[in-house]
């Protein structure tokens, strides 16, 4: 009983059964029909069901059957007491007396949604399967995953769209993995950074002696792929002679060398991609219409990041892993920086989020960042930046490190003298007197001093006395708190 999803319809009525059976027989769905008592030994021997009728009666054990299954879709028809099931959301719906056509295609359709947005499904990321670019739990993501899904196992040609950075090869490389050619070769090729007159060479080999430099028979791409999967990348850039040849390989699955006259059958899968607009370029006459429809057979769109903003928190995470696997190195992100990520316009789309995890693992490696860490343009939040405080001592042994820096023991004594001599500066002890000195009242003394030419220097505007002096201006208010200096009133 595997293969193709069915209906599966259980009532111990055999007459109305075999109505049910005639309708569905002329709607074209699969189906069996079972009484109430076979219905757990099929369950045992298949799980291909799109769905259960169910009619007549409703006993205990198909009640507690339903709520035992709840990854199959119900529908009841015909039932003595819908209201035993009135808790069960898996029950999705009710069949009209006799039966309507358009009711049971539309309660079929159901059925099939019902199973293609399962849980399991929506939320699965697939590390086995699917790549870390792919992460995301926003609905555009949700519908990229289900379309590779859907793809994947047929042999229909597919056209990627989407913006620079948004992850096009990594659905066509998840498009290979899933498929039946996963062990074949994947080849990428991207028609935008090889020139023209040298593509044709590039995707179908070339003969020795075909031009000059050929000096030896080599094979192309498509000879590459053979058995797998061949991605054009960026086909919009691809020069219409090409398209034509291109074109001609898709109708006859053959092509021949560059400077041979041997065609070669080809069997591989076609999966293009582009970040152009190739209806726009078709009206402008630079694409041609009939390789777009050979292409577009099946169009997947990868969103923009800014329209996907909820999954930059996963795609942080992802990315960090990956660095830190990598790199041995990692970094982490306060909530209030991650929020302004995700007010950012995002033109690079996940490469640029990725190139700016790898900047701040450069610059802020096994740190937290927060908004003020970030580059400017990502700063989309206003956020206080933290000023820590000091205690005085450590500022103290900080001036004393400033003070003696640099400080030439070997000067002679007419140089150290002539500092100390200098009218209106603070007295500079260089020789320890015999019976010593308060060392903590004299730098308090000096930097009373220094706060004090300062501020006179600049008219006690303490903003630029602060910059003067090396501080911040908050630092300098508690000093002058502290040392009691007020501008004089005189």
């Amino acid at each position: 009983m595997q293969g193709q999803k069915h209906v599966l319809v259980v009532d111990n009525d055999i007459a109305r059964r075999d109505q049910i059976a005639t309708v569905l027989s002329f709607v074209g769905e699969h189906f069996y029909v079972c009484p109430e008592d076979d219905i757990e030994q099929y369950f045992k021997e298949t799980d291909n069901i799109l769905t259960v009728i169910l009619c007549g009666k409703v006993s205990d054990l198909l009640v507690d059957f339903v709520k035992k299954h709840p990854e199959t879709p119900f529908i009841l028809h015909d039932v003595l007491d819908a209201t035993l099931l009135s808790g069960a959301v898996n029950v999705l719906g009710s069949l009209a007396v006799p039966l309507n056509y358009a009711q049971l295609t539309e309660q079929v359709h159901h059925c099939h949604q019902y199973h293609n947005q399962l849980p399991s499904k929506r939320n699965h990321t697939g590390p086995n399967l699917l790549f870390r670019s792919l992460v995301g739990t926003s609905e555009p993501m949700l519908q990229v995953r289900f379309l590779i899904e859907q793809v994947a196992s047929t042999q229909a040609s597919v056209l990627v769209l989407g913006e620079s950075g948004t992850g096009k090869e990594v659905v066509a490389r998840n498009i290979h993995n899933l498929s039946d050619r996963a062990k074949g070769p994947f080849v990428p090729v991207n028609c935008g950074a090889i020139p023209g007159e040298l593509l044709e060479s590039e995707l179908f080999g070339h003969e020795k002696g075909a031009f000059t430099g050929a000096i030896s028979t080599r094979k192309g791409r498509f000879e590459m792929a053979e058995g797998g999967t061949l991605f054009l990348d960026e086909i919009g850039d691809m020069p219409q002679p090409m398209q034509v040849k291109l074109l001609r390989v898709l109708q006859e699955r053959t092509f021949e060398r560059v400077g041979g006259a041997k065609s070669i059958k080809t069997n591989v899968r076609i999966i293009a991609a582009t970040h152009q607009h190739l209806e726009d370029m078709i009206a402008a006459g630079t694409f041609r219409e009939d390789l777009f429809y050979r292409l577009n057979v099946f169009p997947i769109e990868t969103p923009a990041l800014r329209d996907r903003k909820e999954d930059i928190p996963l795609l942080i995470k992802e990315l960090i892993s990956r660095f830190e696997a990598e790199q041995g190195q990692s970094v982490r992100f306060t909530e209030q920086a991650i929020e302004s990520l995700k007010l950012h316009a995002w033109a690079g789309n996940v490469r640029e989020l990725s190139n700016l995890i790898e900047r701040m693992i450069i610059m802020f490696a096994e740190q937290v960042v927060n908004v003020s860490e970030l580059p400017a343009k990502y700063r989309h939040i206003d956020v206080e930046e933290y000023q820590p405080e000091y205690p005085d001592e450590l500022q103290e042994r900080d001036a004393i490190n400033e003070l003696f820096s640099g400080f030439d023991y070997d000067d002679d004594e007419e140089d150290n003298s002539s500092f100390a001599d200098q009218p209106g500066e603070a007295s500079v002890v260089d020789v320890l007197p015999n019976d010593g000195l308060n060392l903590k009242e004299y730098l308090a003394d000096l930097e009373v001093s220094m706060i004090n030419q300062a501020l006179e220097k600049n008219d006690w505007v303490v903003a630029r006395s602060a910059e003067l002096l090396g501080m911040r201006r908050t630092t300098l208010v508690e000093k002058m708190r502290k040392y009691n200096l007020q501008k004089s009133t005189q």
